[in-house]
C-alpha cells in the first residue's frame, strides 16, 4: 500500500525518485516494501534509458559470471555485477538475460524493465524534470517539460552523472564528444585521431577505431591506471585495453602523458599544443584530423533553483554529501546510485550497480530510522567469544555486500556491559557508524573485507607467509577492529584465502577466537573476571597507540 501525502495543488508523494536506472529501481523496491508513498520519475520511455545509449559501443564492463559452483543466491551475488536486490529468492537474476561474461547493454535494459514490472514499481516514464525548487523548508516542488508539478518531502536523485565532464582547455569546444561522436569505424578511415582521456570510455573508443584510423593518440596529464593494480573497477579494465598492444608494438598509436594547453585550427587540421609530463616540461604542437573528448561524466545540477542547488565536490563533478548520502547544504535531498561515489571516490564500487545496490539498501535503512522511527535491522548474538566468532565467520564467508563494497561497508557488533549482551548490525558505512549512537559506545567491533595497496607489478606481489605480516596482504581478506568511540583500540587481519573461504581452523578460526577472547577480557574488571585458559595460537594483531 502506498501512503498518499497532501501538498496542495499538484501530484504529491512522500518520496520522489528521479531516474529509473538501477539505483532508482532499487530505491523504489525498498520504499514499496516499506509501504512508503513514492514515485519514480524517468525522462526516457522505459527504465534503464541511460543504457540504451551508453556505453556507446554497447559492451558492459560489469561482469556476468553465470557459473560459480555455488547454489547459494547470496554468495552468487559476489560474482554478479548487474542484478538488483530482491527478497533473496533469486527469481529475477541478470544471468537469465545474458550468458556472456561481458554482456551487451541492451540485455541490461530488458532486465531493468522486467524488474520494474515484476515488482510493480511506481514508475512514470516520459517525464523529464526541468526544474527543482524548494518553496518551503519541508518540501520540494518539481516541474516537468509538460508543465506538470510534483511535490515531495524528500527527493532522491538517482539520475547518475549524465552530463559530460569537459576540462577547461582553450578551444576544446572545437572537439567532438564521446556522448555523440560517430561509432562507425569507417568514418575515421585514414584519419589522425586524438582522444582526450585515459579511462574506459577513451580506450573503448580507441579500440573501436584501431582497425581504420591512420593513428590514434590518447592524452591526459597522468598515466593510465589499471584496474588490475588499483582494485578499482572504474580504472582501465582488461576488456578495453587491447589498444595498449598497438602502442607498445609501435603500430602508429600512442598513449601520451601530457597537458593539453590549447586546441586550434590550421587549414583543415587541428593544432594541439601539449606539454609532456615526463620530459622536463618539453612542449610541442601536434596535428590531427579529429579530436574526441572522453574525459568522463559529471552531475547535472542545472535543474535546481538557487535556494536548493547542491554544493559540488571533485572538480564540481559530484554533489557533496553527508555520511547518509544527503546533500550537505540542502536538507531532504538525497543521492543514490553512481552519485554516491563522492563518499568513497575511487576506493570502492559505489559508482557501479554491484556496489550501489547495497548502498541504496543502507540508505533506505537510514531513511527508515531517521524519518520513520524504525530501528536498523539487528539480531542478538551470544555475548561470548564463541558467539562473536560464529557470527563473524558466517558473514565474511557468505555476505555479498561486504565482498562487493570492501573497505566501505562494515558489519558491527555492539557489546553492552560486561558481556551482558551483544547485538549484530549489518552493512553500515564507517563514517555513519561513528556519527551514530553506536559510534559513541565504548565497546564495539567492525567487520569488513579489505584489500591492501599494490606496489609495483600487480602480477609479482610478494605475499609474506609470516602470520605477523598478514596486515600487509593486498588480496581480499577479513579485518576485524575493536573501537571505543572513534578511537581504534585493536585490529585483526585474517590471512587471505585463494578461494575466498575463511574457515581454516589454524589460519582463521583460532586467531579470531583468540582475538575476541582477549578483547572481551580487556573490557571487564580483571579482578572480578574469571581466569580463562587460552590455548589458541596468538594471531597477528596490531595494537593502536592511545
Amino acid at each position: 500500500m502506498h501512503h498518499s501525502v497532501s501538498f496542495g495543488k499538484g501530484t504529491g508523494a512522500e518520496y520522489l525518485v528521479l531516474g529509473a536506472g538501477p539505483a532508482g529501481l532499487q530505491m523504489g523496491y525498498h520504499l514499496a516494501r516499506g509501504g512508503r508513498g513514492y514515485q519514480i520519475l524517468e525522462a526516457g520511455d522505459s527504465p534503464g534509458t541511460f543504457f540504451k545509449k551508453f556505453p556507446r559501443h554497447r559492451r558492459l564492463i560489469s561482469t556476468n559470471k553465470v557459473h560459480t559452483g555455488f547454489d547459494d543466491s547470496e554468495v552468487n551475488l559476489r560474482f554478479d555485477w548487474n542484478s538488483l536486490l530482491d527478497d533473496g529468492d533469486g527469481r529475477l537474476r541478470f544471468k537469465d538475460y545474458s550468458r556472456r561474461y561481458s554482456p551487451p547493454a541492451d540485455d541490461l535494459v530488458r532486465y531493468l524493465s522486467d524488474y520494474a514490472q515484476y515488482h510493480g514499481l511506481n514508475v512514470r516514464c516520459n517525464t523529464r524534470v526541468i526544474r527543482v525548487e524548494k518553496p518551503q523548508p519541508d518540501h520540494f516542488q518539481l516541474t516537468d517539460a509538460e508543465g506538470n508539478v510534483y511535490r515531495c518531502r524528500r527527493l532522491i536523485m538517482a539520475t547518475g552523472a549524465g552530463k559530460p565532464y569537459v576540462p577547461a582547455i582553450p578551444g576544446i569546444e572545437l572537439a567532438e564528444n564521446y556522448f555523440d561522436v560517430s561509432v562507425e569505424p569507417e568514418d575515421f578511415a585514414g584519419q589522425r585521431v586524438l582522444i582526450l582521456g585515459k579511462g574506459n570510455s577513451a580506450f573503448e573508443t580507441a579500440q573501436n577505431l584501431a582497425p581504420t584510423a591512420a593513428l590514434i593518440h590518447l592524452a591526459s596529464p597522468r598515466s593510465a591506471h589499471l584496474a588490475s593494480k588499483r582494485h578499482f573497477p572504474g580504472h582501465l579494465r582488461a576488456v578495453d585495453n587491447d589498444f595498449l598492444d598497438t602502442y607498445h608494438f609501435m603500430s602508429r598509436n600512442a598513449v601520451l602523458d601530457c597537458t593539453v594547453e590549447s586546441i586550434g585550427r590550421r587549414d583543415s587540421q587541428f593544432v594541439v599544443a601539449v606539454r609532456h609530463s615526463h620530459a622536463n616540461g618539453e612542449s610541442e604542437e601536434l596535428t590531427y584530423d579529429r579530436i574526441i573528448v572522453c574525459t568522463g561524466f559529471r552531475f547535472d545540477g542545472s535543474i535546481f533553483g538557487a535556494n536548493c542547488r547542491p554544493e559540488l565536490v571533485i572538480d564540481d563533478r559530484f554533489p557533496a554529501q553527508t555520511c547518509e548520502w544527503e546533500s550537505v547544504n540542502v536538507p531532504g535531498l538525497y543521492f543514490a546510485g553512481t552519485l554516491m561515489q563522492a563518499n568513497d571516490w575511487k576506493k570502492a564500487t559505489s559508482g557501479f550497480t554491484h556496489g550501489c545496490r547495497y548502498n541504496v539498501r543502507a540508505l533506505n535503512r537510514m531513511l527508515e530510522k531517521k524519518h520513520h522511527g524504525a530501528d536498523w535491522p539487528a539480531r542478538r548474538i551470544e555475548p561470548t567469544p564463541e558467539g562473536l566468532l560464529e557470527a563473524t565467520l558466517a558473514r565474511v564467508n557468505r555476505s555479498s555486500a561486504l565482498w562487493q563494497q570492501w573497505s566501505f561497508l562494515h558489519d558491527v557488533i555492539v557489546v553492552e556491559g560486561a558481556w551482558d549482551s551483544a547485538v549484530y548490525y549489518e552493512e553500515m558505512p564507517l563514517a555513519y557508524i561513528q556519527e551514530s549512537e553506536i559510534g559513541a559506545g565504548s565497546h564495539y567491533y567492525t567487520i569488513a573485507l579489505d584489500v591492501g595497496q599494490i606496489e609495483g607489478d600487480p602480477f609479482r606481489v610478494v605475499r609474506p607467509p609470516e602470520t605477523a605480516k598478514v596486515d600487509r596482504s593486498t588480496a581480499l581478506h577479513p579485518v576485524i577492529r575493536r573501537w571505543c568511540g572513534r578511537r581504534l583500540v585493536s585490529e585483526l587481519h585474517l590471512p587471505e584465502d585463494l578461494f575466498g573461504e575463511w574457515m581454516k581452523p589454524e589460519a582463521h578460526v583460532a586467531p579470531l577466537r583468540y582475538f575476541f577472547m582477549g578483547q572481551l577480557l580487556e573490557s571487564v574488571d580483571f579482578e572480578k573476571a574469571e581466569v580463562v585458559q587460552i590455548d589458541a595460537p596468538r594471531p597477528a594483531r596490531r595494537r593502536v597507540a592511545v
